[in-house]
């Protein structure tokens, strides 16, 4: 699938494509166009990723070949447990969780989780957690704390399920309970965006020590589409709103929001999921042994602190 602004580059790459192929089969070389037009792609690739609009990046943070959660833990850890329930209702399949290790290490994995096709989509919820859903996490969570193991949470949601069997059901106390629990959980714990990162449903697994955002993902209240909507009464005026939220990774970061930024490969974390899962291991592993230094009253102090001050202003 290509997003609009890559045409240019899959025009390039398809000529390059016809040159090698007229290569082999005339025996002509043309080794030096061929080098000429890959550097050219290169840098055309460079510039464009390089000078996203904020829409952009939303577009590709929804590409359908971007990693979603369980992508990334059955690669991070083939030992990985799911675990299934909130001992209440149901076990909602848009929240996945469960043990797993990364290099002897052992860590609940949380995390919102979409579907490929129309099915998956469906049984996924689209990624939108019900409150169960939010309440298994906890329960995951606590589980986590009883036997002194760090948690990794991997956000990507649209936002918490907004019908009215989930508001009977009761969607805000179940996310604002999320909050109140995780600023007290005695473990590390660390949060990451990989996707998109909507409002309310993005804040229930998302309160950590670190919080972390891929390169090309966005975290806000709402999203570019129903801002529009709200505002303008039209979809249409989606792009003016994207850039008027700042919602990007260094917006973010820009305002202290979260803890930095994880680089993805060029042209976003689909094109290259191995080296994305690597970069991401590579993180996990050093935050984690940064956040076990520090004693457990310490890291709640330091986790309250940094959620405090956020949104102060001072004149």
């Amino acid at each position: 699938m290509l997003l609009d602004f890559e045409h240019p580059i899959a025009s390039l790459e398809g000529k390059l494509a016809e040159m090698k192929k007229l290569a082999s089969e005339s025996q002509v070389d043309v080794s030096e166009a061929v080098s000429a037009l890959e550097e050219k792609i290169k840098a055309l690739k460079k510039e464009t990723y390089s000078n996203l609009t904020r829409w952009q990046r939303v577009q590709l943070s929804r590409h359908v070949e971007r990693p979603y959660t369980l992508d990334y833990i059955k690669v991070l850890s083939p030992t990985f447990i799911e675990l299934h329930g909130d001992r209440n209702v149901r076990d909602d399949k848009a929240m996945v969780g469960g043990f797993g290790e990364i290099e002897g290490h052992t860590v609940m994995f949380i995390g919102q989780q979409k579907g490929r096709n129309t099915k998956e989509r469906q049984y996924r919820n689209f990624g939108m957690a019900n409150p169960e859903g939010y309440r298994k996490a906890l329960r995951l969570m606590k589980l986590a704390e009883k036997f002194n193991k760090p948690i990794v949470t991997f956000i990507d949601t649209p936002g918490a399920f907004p019908g009215l069997e989930a508001e009977e059901r009761g969607q805000g106390e179940a996310i604002a309970r999320n909050l109140k629990e995780m600023f007290m959980l005695k473990v590390p714990v660390i949060c990451i965006i990989i996707g998109e990162g909507a409002s309310g449903g993005a804040l229930g697994i998302g309160i950590g020590d670190r919080v972390y955002m891929l390169e090309n993902t966005w975290y806000s209240v709402i999203s570019p589409e129903s801002c529009s909507s709200i505002l303008w009464r039209s979809w249409n005026f989606k792009e003016q709103a994207a850039e008027a939220l700042k919602l990007t990774a260094k917006d973010m970061l820009g305002n202290k929001l979260v803890d930095g930024i994880i680089k993805e490969p060029l042209g976003g974390a689909h094109v290259n999921p191995t080296k994305m899962v690597n970069t991401l291991k590579k993180k996990i592993l050093t935050t984690l042994e940064e956040l076990s230094a520090i004693p457990s009253e310490e890291r709640i102090m330091n986790r309250i602190e940094k959620f405090g001050q956020m949104g102060v202003v001072t004149e």
